[in-house]
């Protein structure tokens, strides 16, 4: 192989090693909406790159890092690789918004944490809520459970007290 080849294939594998990825076709879009994209990708909020990469070199990375099943899936085409170091969810949410619409962009397959992912999934992947909304349904669901508890053992010592106020309240009018 030569060694441009070789350069491509390291900058692939830095790419696609531990980290989420969207393969997607691209062919037929123009060239200054591609570019448009690709600045929305590299956003903070985003914090992801899109490169163009030939089938062969990517498959040839993913041998190399031991991914396997991206190694072993048939590719055809164009293919724009999208990588992102932050959340694969807005990843996915900011290849759904680029796609709607566009008939000449469509998702090939995903690549999240290892487990390979159709064009379906990776949609699905986008409905979901944030990073950040996720935790904080997390986060209210376990402080339910004290909430509760604290609401439940409130009641029984209020309910004493209203006991013994109304028991004060009779003593003091039969005396």
């Amino acid at each position: 192989m030569r060694s441009e080849k070789k350069q491509m294939v390291q900058e692939v594998m830095g790419l696609i090693d531990n980290r989420p990825v969207i393969l997607i076709t691209y062919k037929g879009l123009k060239a200054n909406v591609f570019n448009a994209f690709r600045a929305k990708l590299s956003e903070p909020s985003i914090n992801a790159a899109c490169r163009v990469v030939p089938n062969t070199l990517l498959r040839i990375a993913a041998k190399q890092l031991g991914m396997d099943a991206l190694a072993n899936t048939p590719l055809a085409g164009d293919t724009a690789l999208i990588s992102g170091a932050g959340d694969p969810v807005a990843l996915a949410k900011a290849v759904r918004e680029f796609a709607k619409g566009r008939e000449e962009v469509k998702v090939k397959l995903s690549v999240v944490e290892g487990a390979l992912l159709s064009e379906a999934d990776t949609y699905a992947l986008a409905d979901l809520p944030s990073r950040e909304v996720l935790l904080a349904q997390v986060l209210g669901l376990l402080q339910a459970p004290a909430g509760q508890l604290v609401r439940v053992l409130n009641a029984k010592v209020a309910s004493i007290v209203y006991v013994l106020n109304d028991y004060c309240t009779k003593k003091g009018q039969v005396a």
